[in-house]
């Protein structure tokens, strides 16, 4: 304990006189401890003084012990050298024993087994001699492990002499083997019953030679078998394309006739098998021949023909030696596009097994560079799929141009006969020329998935791919245009679209449609990549098709809001000649209320029959884009606003406001109705609050504008002072205390614009310039929304595009109010 805690721990213990008492037992107390801890420490020492002695007594035994020890171990080793040298002596002529036992022994077996393999020998060339090629293979057996024995012996003259008789022997049982074999398919063998028996004997001496033997023969058999194969179809009448399956019919033929030739062969030889592949490597070279030598394009008709007998020639040989017929997966694949089911999780599997399938084929490509890859057993490592067929696909670019030019007839004819309506009792409200599309690019493929899966297949992609560009392009035209010319100009509709309730009904048939084929070509596009040889399906991708289809899904809903907004133009335009200046009275709503709302009450139902919940959604965002800044720009159109018209005006716009803000609901689709409510009421409340700003009195109407619309423009400001009627004289004094105090948002200074004036007025801040030099990014914004997006105006396209960040106080806002109040002061 620290001098702290000790006067801590005595003033605990005598916290006062009273307490002194105990001092003289706690002395005691402690004192007593000391004497019990000085016993304890005074024991501790004696025993490790007693236990230092024992130890050192316990060390000094041990020490001899150890030295004892040692001793003993040298003198057993001493004894153990003894032992041995006493054991060796006793061995030594037992050991010399030993290895002339073994000698003799070894000596005994050579001479036993060299006069077995001299009368091994003889025995074999009597049976050579006599052609008995049963008995004479086993004998070769027998020599062949007797010659094994002697591989030490070689250089000894008498096995020499042994080794040159029983080659002599082999060359001999060679040759009668070759001119027996010669005999077949001379007819002898009808002639001559054991000719067969003999000929399956000779086999078994063949087996017994080198493997090279077996080759050599099974090569000459096949050779002999194609010779006249050859002379048949080659430079003759026959060596034509339109002939291509006679070639087929003619070995099937020789195979039956020579069925039972074939039966006298072992079945190891697979010489059947064999002759197959030479017949293939032969005919694909004739073949090859015969396309490259055509002086003109070949009729399709013949070559696809040629083809296809082609295939069901290579599959037949592929079924009858292992390989097994093709799998149903391609088809089932090709018949799901379009259903909406995906089928991903077995990519990976048919990945592996075409990969296997590749892997294959390329080892058949390399059997050509050596021939000794003929000698695989049928299905382990040659592949028939494809060693004919494949000749044929640098000249199925006509096959390619046929399909292209069919299916473009076809869209075409779908096109033209299609209703642009929709069955009573449709579910998915899609054109019927989009689904009849699909199916004839889905019997397309599946006719050329019969011929080949190689380029010309990854090329009929391509023919796939500019059709359906060419339907998006069909698609797109459809959609209703904005007025052009000089009369539309004249008339103020340039660039409005125009729409009824038939095209409203096209328009989102469009959509849909659209949707549809949208992902309708993604899905043709992974069955594709499935069916199609791996080297190619990392090129198989409908991404730019999917792009175009998607711009006409963005251009038809713009176009349906554009439609919308040109139906409004009477009701804006009548809104503007209500006499808003010399109304007596507040009423009921206005009419071009009562006209907004038949508007919107005969169209939004339909719409959200037809469209999704997706795309009816972007819908209502668009339509709350342009809805909401228009109907505010719209007021600054009336001439003069009393505080009664102001009154009645914003009646109205609570009225138009409540109208808007139930669309979802009369589109029987409320899904994302909150944002839909949220957005739109606050860009309602802006005309609201310009309406109390003009309601408001004449003193107080510049601190009411900031204090309401704090991202207002001077130039609206001198805009609502005209809508009040003011003079000219008493809107200088109040503009002149606005600029002075400022706006809510900072904007250049303005002076009161006579309108009879021409000049523009002159902008100094560097934000605005910043502002007007954006325009062209506005510009590239709307070239990026789809062809003929900023036709439709400058102002359109900003109520249109402006992102949420922007709607208030962004940049695209703040452009439309500089270029506005521009315009409204030229």
């Amino acid at each position: 304990m620290d001098k702290s805690s000790a006067l801590e721990y005595i003033n605990q213990m005598f916290p006062n006189e009273a307490s002194l008492s105990g001092v003289e037992p706690l002395m005691q107390k402690i004192h007593n401890e000391i004497r019990h801890v000085d016993a304890g420490i005074l024991a501790a020492v004696r025993q490790q003084s007693n236990s230092g002695t024992k130890a050192k007594e316990d060390l000094a035994a041990a020490t001899s012990a150890v030295e004892e020890l040692m001793y003993k171990i040298r003198e057993i080793k001493t004894k153990a050298v003894q032992s041995e040298m006493m054991v060796q002596e006793i061995c030594r002529d037992i050991k010399k024993l030993d290895f002339a036992k073994k000698h003799i022994t070894t000596t005994i077996t050579a001479l036993h087994r060299l006069n077995m393999l001299v009368s091994a020998v003889e025995q074999l060339q009597v049976m050579a001699s006599k052609r008995q090629y049963k008995e004479a293979a086993a004998q070769l057996e027998a020599v062949n492990q007797l010659c094994s024995h002697f591989e030490a012996y070689r250089d000894i003259p008498k096995i020499i002499e042994l080794r040159e008789k029983f080659k002599n022997i082999k060359q001999i049982l060679k040759s009668h083997v070759s001119s027996d074999f010669s005999s077949l398919g001379t007819g002898k063998e009808t002639e001559e019953t054991n000719l067969l028996q003999q000929l399956s004997d000779a086999c078994l001496v063949v087996d017994a030679l080198e493997a090279s033997v077996r080759e050599e023969l099974v090569n000459y058999l096949c050779n002999r078998e194609l010779t006249s194969y050859e002379q048949i179809f080659e430079g003759s009448e026959l060596a034509k394309l339109d002939k291509t399956e006679r070639r087929y019919a003619w070995i099937k033929r020789r195979m039956r006739s020579n069925e039972e030739i074939w039966k006298s062969f072992p079945p190891s030889w697979h010489v059947p098998y064999r002759l197959c592949i030479q017949f293939c490597k032969k005919t694909r070279k004739q073949l090859e021949d015969i396309l490259e030598n055509l002086k003109e394009n070949p009729d399709v008709g013949t070559l696809l023909l040629a083809l296809q007998r082609t295939l069901e020639f290579e599959d037949e040989l592929a079924e009858k030696f292992g390989v097994g017929a093709q799998s149903r997966d391609l088809v089932n694949e090709i018949e799901e596009i379009g259903k909406g089911e995906t089928t991903s999780h077995n990519v990976s599997d048919i990945r592996k097994k075409y990969e296997k399938r590749l892997a294959a084929h390329q080892e058949s490509g390399n059997e050509e560079k050596d021939g000794h890859k003929d000698l695989s057993v049928p299905g382990a490592g040659f592949n028939f799929r494809g060693i004919i067929s494949s000749c044929f696909e640098p000249h199925l670019t006509v096959y390619i141009e046929l399909e292209e030019k069919t299916l473009m007839e076809n869209l075409e004819k779908l096109v033209q006969e299609e209703t642009w309506d929709i069955e009573e009792g449709s579910q998915n409200n899609v054109l019927s020329s989009s689904m009849q599309l699909f199916l004839i690019i889905k019997r397309s493929l599946k006719r050329c998935t019969a011929l080949t899966k190689n380029q010309t297949l990854f090329n009929l992609f391509k023919v796939f791919q500019r059709i359906l560009k060419a339907y998006a392009t069909k698609l797109f035209g459809r959609l209703p245009k904005g007025g052009t010319g000089i009369v539309a100009a004249a008339t103020g509709m340039d660039g409005q679209i125009k729409t009824s309730d038939r095209d409203e009904r096209v328009i989102c048939y469009i959509v849909n449609s659209a949707e549809y084929c949208h992902k309708t070509a993604g899905e043709l596009a992974e069955s594709v990549s499935k069916i199609i040889d791996p080297q190619f399906s990392d090129g198989v991708d409908m991404s730019e098709v999917q792009d175009e289809f998607s711009v006409v899904i963005t251009k038809a809903l713009v176009t349906l809001v554009h439609g919308l907004e040109t139906k409004f133009d009477v009701e804006m335009a009548a809104m503007t000649r209500v006499p808003w200046g010399t109304l007596e009275s507040v009423g009921d709503q206005s009419e071009y209320v009562n006209g907004i709302n038949m508007i919107l009450t005969t169209s939004i139902p339909v719409l959200g029959n037809l469209l999704s919940s997706v795309y009816f959604q972007f819908f209502l965002d668009k339509l709350a884009s342009s809805l909401g800044p228009r109907f505010y720009s719209n007021i600054f159109k009336c001439k003069q606003i009393s505080e009664t018209g102001a009154q009645q005006m914003l009646l109205d716009t609570q009225a138009v406001k409540t109208i808007l803000l139930d669309i979802p609901s009369l589109g029987r689709q409320t899904s994302g109705a909150a944002s839909y409510s949220k957005f739109l009421s606050r860009e309602m409340s802006k005309a609201e609050a310009l309406l109390k700003v003009i309601l408001s009195p004449v003193d107080s109407v510049a601190d009411t504008y900031r204090a309401l619309l704090p991202e207002g423009t001077p130039m609206e400001f001198q805009r609502i002072l005209e809508l009040k009627g003011l003079k000219k004289s008493d809107q200088q004094s109040i503009l002149d205390d606005f600029n002075k105090h400022g706006p809510g948002i900072k904007h250049p200074p303005i002076t009161l614009v006579v309108p009879a004036a021409a000049a523009a007025p002159v902008v100094t801040s560097p934000a605005s310039f910043e502002l007007v030099t954006s325009r062209e990014d506005v510009l590239t914004r709307a070239a990026a929304l789809g062809r003929g997006a900023a036709t439709t105006g400058f102002k359109r396209f900003l109520a249109l595009t402006e992102a949420a960040k922007d709607r208030k106080d962004g940049p695209f806002r703040k452009l439309f109010n500089v270029l506005r109040e521009k315009n409204k002061i030229k």
